[in-house]
């Protein structure tokens, strides 16, 4: 009766565990289960074709894994740097179910690159973002918009014009105000830099010489270190440097200016404080203690709009889903669960 007991204990557990293996992948094989969709052929990635006043081009996105009740488009930062860093959430989404996008925006690596100074201004990239939501078919019943750095202020800006097709938003590591920005820079960052390498970086600035290797030499001693990335410059992961060796400064420099210290173009004096409370999708607001902007002005948007969360990331800098990978994966995953369930 002993080996009879035995043997029907050690089935059950058999089944039981049959039926859990079973169950996971019936789970995953949906999620990676690509048929009947028209990217099969590329592997999920799409061109899409986009209008603007200077005619059509093309930009370059990617789909991750199938949930018809989760998609996230990803905005990168810059503005003209790629969608590669955000290669670490190939480590933390698709075991939480969310289907995600990469997108590289027009004029970044992977799509087309047109040298047409008049079309790097925000609005025009608001209607970008929503010509690429419709031709992915994503719609407030799934879409997530998630925006770091200037994603961050392009997510913001695509939510005040275009929140009735979204199911939330995400803004990670960006200040609802550049002057805000700027004032922090000057009055808390610089202040605590060493004082003689910021006055040879304010000589070298005054000289134009912002593609001087010393230049960049000094930031990454005196500030990236600090407030970009928290790790030693030899520890800089692979996906995160192919991403800022490919930004396009054509982009950039007019944009945000060519000083690392604070913002000079054409966004000098964006500000959307009192913009926020017209937002009322659920709303997480991503912030770090190092970061290049300040942490409470980041809870201030969560503060701001209608249905907000705050995320802070005790030790980040600003690209803090490296450098406080864990609590940064972990909150934002559980931000699109809740949002999901209806716990939000």
């Amino acid at each position: 009766m002993r080996w009879f007991r035995s043997a029907f204990v050690l089935a059950c557990w058999w089944l039981c565990c049959s039926a859990a293996v079973a169950a996971g992948s019936t789970v995953a094989d949906s999620y990676f289960d690509a048929s009947g969709r028209d990217d099969v052929l590329t592997g999920g990635v799409k061109l899409i074709a986009v209008q603007t006043p200077q005619g059509p081009f093309h930009v370059w996105t990617k789909r991750v894994g199938n949930n018809p009740r989760i998609k996230v488009l990803l905005l990168h930062g810059g503005p003209g740097m790629t969608h590669e860093y955000f290669e670490a959430f190939d480590s933390y989404f698709p075991r939480a179910g969310i289907e995600y996008y990469y997108y590289d925006q027009l004029g970044s690596a992977y799509s087309d690159q047109p040298d047409e100074p008049t079309l790097w201004e925000l609005p025009r990239f608001v209607e970008e973002v929503e010509q690429v939501r419709k031709a992915l078919k994503l719609d407030k019943s799934n879409f997530y918009l998630l925006g770091h750095s200037w994603g961050g202020m392009l997510a913001l800006e695509y939510a005040l014009k275009y929140q009735q097709n979204l199911k939330a938003l995400i803004i990670s590591n960006m200040v609802p105000s550049i002057p805000a920005y700027s004032r922090y820079a000057q009055d808390v960052l610089m202040p605590a830099m060493d004082q003689k390498a910021l006055a040879e970086i304010k000589r070298l600035e005054a000289a134009g010489k912002y593609d001087d290797p010393r230049y960049d030499e000094l930031l990454m001693q005196n500030f990236y270190i600090y407030h970009v990335l928290r790790m030693p410059p030899d520890q800089w992961p692979d996906p995160l440097l192919r991403s800022l060796n490919k930004i396009n400064k054509k982009i950039y420099v007019p944009m945000q200016g060519p000083s690392e210290l604070g913002t000079s173009g054409k966004l000098v004096k964006w500000d959307r404080v009192a913009d926020l409370p017209r937002i009322t999708v659920p709303t997480l607001a991503v912030g770090a203690r190092y970061d290049t902007m300040e942490p409470a002005q980041m809870q201030r948007i969560a503060s701001g709009v209608k249905k907000g969360r705050y995320l802070f990331c005790p030790n980040g800098s600003h690209f803090d889903l490296y450098d406080d990978q864990g609590v940064y994966m972990t909150g934002v995953v559980q931000f699109i669960a809740d949002v999901d369930a209806g716990r939000f």
